[in-house]
């Protein structure tokens, strides 16, 4: 346990400079959206793309170490919570006030490990489902913007589409996440 909590020190010794480098990549992501915006050459794209590739990796490196030390954290609080459970029933020799291990027994502990997970899992499958109705909605705009009646100004925009598009994938992409609530609840 000592090892473990020495590792997870380890990590987030590191922290500072990884939340550093994980905000590169929005920043280069923005580079490139005002390189194209403000209607620079395809080579400024093509380098502000390598930078957000590189922004990209260093944000997933970042997540990485976030995640290893908070699960190895985690670990080591358990740890320490079973050990300071042991002292205390060795401390206690009435045997009616003996703290119970029962969240070692493999079936519990597995259980608390799987339902710890499930509202991650929940809001990953949320947050995807906005990045695809927020995709979705960015290709019609973009369509909108090349007819050049809508840009300059002398047929207005379709919004009907934007609130159809917005509806229906409010709809569609939530199927996931509804039936894992009713997963869970169901008994």
């Amino acid at each position: 346990m000592f090892g473990v909590s020495l590792g997870a020190l380890g990590m987030l010794s590191n922290l500072a400079i990884s939340l550093a480098i994980d905000a590169y990549g929005p920043i280069s992501d923005n580079a490139g959206g005002i390189a194209e915006m403000s209607g620079l050459g395809d080579e400024v794209r093509k380098k502000t793309d390598a930078l957000d590739a590189a922004g990209n990796t260093t944000a997933a490196i970042g997540k990485g170490f976030a995640i290893g030390s908070a699960a190895l954290v985690s670990l080591s609080l358990y740890g320490a919570f079973i050990t300071r459970v042991e002292s205390i029933n060795c401390l206690n020799s009435d045997s009616s006030f003996q703290l119970k291990k029962e969240i070692l027994d493999k079936i519990v502990f597995t259980s608390l490990l799987l339902g710890s997970m499930l509202p991650y899992w929940f809001s990953a499958m949320t947050m995807k489902s906005v990045g695809t109705a927020a995709m979705d909605m960015v290709n019609e705009v973009r369509r909108q913007f090349k007819d050049e009646n809508v840009r300059n100004g002398t047929t207005p925009p379709d919004y009907k589409a934007c609130i159809r598009i917005s509806t229906s994938a409010s709809l569609r992409e939530m199927v996931g996440p509804g039936i894992l609530v009713f997963c869970i609840n169901f008994r």
